[in-house]
C-alpha cells in the first residue's frame, strides 16, 4: 500500500474530515501539524505547487490535494487504485 501523508492542523475541520475518511476505511497515515512542526508548512507549500491550506494531502508521495479531493476520489472508486498503485 502506498504511503499516505497529511500535512493538517488541529484547528481544521476539513482536516478532521480527512483523517475520519481514512480511518474508516482502515488507511494508515503519517501526519505532520504545520503548526507545531518547524518548517512544516513552507515544505507543505513547496510540495503541493504552491497551495496553502489545509490540509494537504499526498498519496504515494503524489499531490491529491485537500479533504474535498479525497473524498472525491473515495466516492468515485478511484481512492482504491491509489492506494494500492
Amino acid at each position: 500500500m502506498n504511503k499516505v501523508e497529511i500535512y493538517s492542523s488541529p484547528l481544521c475541520g476539513y482536516c478532521h474530515a480527512a483523517k475520519r475518511l481514512l480511518k474508516k476505511r482502515g488507511v494508515e497515515f503519517e501526519e505532520t501539524n504545520v503548526l507545531t512542526t518547524p518548517g512544516a508548512r513552507a515544505t507543505m507549500v513547496e510540495r503541493a505547487g504552491g497551495r496553502t491550506s489545509v490540509p494537504q494531502i499526498f498519496i504515494g508521495g503524489k499531490h491529491i490535494g485537500g479533504s474535498d479531493e479525497l473524498h472525491e476520489l473515495d466516492f468515485d472508486g478511484e481512492l482504491d487504485i491509489l492506494l494500492n498503485a
